[in-house]
């Protein structure tokens, strides 16, 4: 369900477009609003998003790094229930550190998404998951999967762990707690601030940037 905020939403006349190019119409121009985003997430909420597209994320998602991706998968290839339900979910790809007394997690950066790429695809298929969050790029077989699947890969400032971390209000072990740091987490967050990587219409933000602005020799 996305939450709408009068201040957010682009005027008439704005500098908000979309221009046609190499990537479809996926891209934007101008300085983009905010958007506001409360998990699960729909197909309308994945469809309403562009790579570059600014996010503050409210509600449930859950931190999983590779080792509690490749228990999930092979409880899929099994046959076997997950132990959370991820249709429409987001997943963030963190270990947060332990807390300090009095606080609900320690630093709370993204780790790595491409560790992830070997389970993504088909976590996506076979489960509804809608958002992933994280750092980098994505395989091939990814971003197919955002395309095909409509979903969407956003992207979390690398770096600012302990920032992030007041953005998240509550954090609980659901399964496997025997990876310590990587064990399956749920987070209840409030605003946490993610940027449009990699769309579901094809759009590449790290692919545009690297290509917009990269020196080209001058004969």
């Amino acid at each position: 369900m996305e939450v709408s905020h009068p201040s957010t939403q682009p005027a008439p006349g704005s500098s908000l477009k979309r221009l046609a190019g190499p990537a479809g119409d996926n891209r934007r121009t101008g300085d983009s609003p905010i958007r506001h985003l409360h998990t699960p997430l729909s197909v309308d909420d994945v469809e309403s998003l562009r790579a570059g597209d600014r996010v503050l994320i409210s509600g449930v998602i859950y931190a999983a790094r590779d080792s509690a991706h490749k228990r999930l998968v092979e409880l899929l290839d099994r046959g076997e229930e997950l132990p959370v339900d991820l249709k429409g979910q987001v997943i963030y790809y963190v270990g947060p550190t332990p807390a300090r007394p009095g606080r609900v997690t320690g630093a709370a950066g993204p780790t790595t998404s491409g560790r992830m790429d070997p389970y993504t695809p088909r976590l996506i298929a076979a489960t509804g998951l809608k958002g992933m969050i994280g750092k980098g790029f994505r395989s091939p077989e990814v971003k197919k999967a955002l395309v095909d699947h409509k979903a969407v890969y956003f992207a979390a400032v690398g770096g600012a762990g302990a920032l992030i971390a007041r953005c998240i209000k509550r954090a609980e072990v659901i399964a496997y707690p025997d990876l310590g740091a990587e064990a399956l987490r749920l987070l209840e967050v409030e605003d946490l601030p993610v940027t449009v990587i990699n769309d579901c219409y094809g759009g590449d933000l790290y692919t545009e940037a690297l290509a917009r602005y990269s020196i080209k020799e001058v004969p």
